[in-house]
């Protein structure tokens, strides 16, 4: 008798223990990089992002870790991660190391990479020479100029059906914003999901370049990619449009849908 009752024990935990392990196999875990500056005037976005993030990684299951600078970035390093999120970090102070490995990184398809704001800080800046290859990979841009005292205006979606945009209405309003000029528009070498409606900045601004992008994706390769310009405020945390943005970008850059 006893050993009938061990018997139906070990069947039973042996079905939950099954159970258990399938239901974790379904679960879709990646891992998550976030490469953010430590410091200046994009700090507040900064510590805003983090817990967010954190968050969404624990209900999402997924893991996340964080690095202030690019000293450590090579390829060893760089394909341990689905995805790689440059935090309000500009494409300068790399190292010939860190340059290469992502390049490859996005040339390879093996992850994806999301671009916020300060990404397409492009020229030469603090004695630091504009990286070509990064600019062509932003559609051939160069930053201009940009609103340094804000403005609040309408963002317009281009193309509803990216699933970057899932569950986004049609147009939303993004807050006290610096809205970066380049000289030229990326139009002709990527792919514009979503655009800055200039005639509704208020305050109005004489800084605008007519075709103005903001959220757009490059085809060209093979790794998902897609830079989403609005990242200056930390008030973009409490912006739903924004969140489901981030969070549908996220999981996009990770083959997650």
């Amino acid at each position: 008798m006893k050993n009938s009752i061990a018997a139906i024990v070990l069947l039973i935990m042996s079905f939950f223990l099954h159970e258990n392990c399938v239901g974790q196999a379904k679960k879709s875990k990646f891992k998550v990089l976030v490469l953010y500056e430590n410091g200046g005037h994009h700090l507040p976005f900064t510590l805003a992002a983090k817990p967010w993030l954190n968050k969404l990684a624990i209900d999402s299951s997924f893991t996340i870790d964080y690095i202030e600078n690019t000293q450590t970035i090579n390829e060893a390093l760089l394909k341990q991660y689905k995805v790689f999120i440059q935090l309000d970090y500009p494409p300068y102070t790399w190292s010939e190391e860190s340059m290469k490995a992502f390049q490859k990184y996005m040339n390879d398809g093996k992850g994806g990479w999301i671009g916020l704001h300060h990404a397409t800080l492009l020229g030469e800046f603090d004695g630091y020479p504009m990286w070509q290859w990064f600019s062509d990979f932003m559609g051939g841009i160069k930053f201009v100029n940009y609103i340094p005292d804000f403005a609040d205006a309408k963002v317009k979606i281009e193309d509803k059906s990216h699933p970057v945009l899932k569950g986004i209405p049609s147009d939303f309003l993004i807050q006290k914003e610096e809205w970066y000029i380049y000289d030229k528009s990326p139009r002709a070498n990527v792919h514009v999901l979503a655009s800055v409606d200039e005639s509704t900045y208020v305050p109005d601004s004489k800084i605008k370049m007519g075709d103005h992008p903001v959220i757009w994706i490059n085809d060209h390769f093979a790794s998902r990619n897609v830079y989403i310009f609005m990242g200056h405020s930390p008030e973009l945390f409490n912006n739903e449009a924004y969140t489901t943005l981030l969070k549908n970008a996220i999981f996009w850059a990770a083959g997650k849908n």
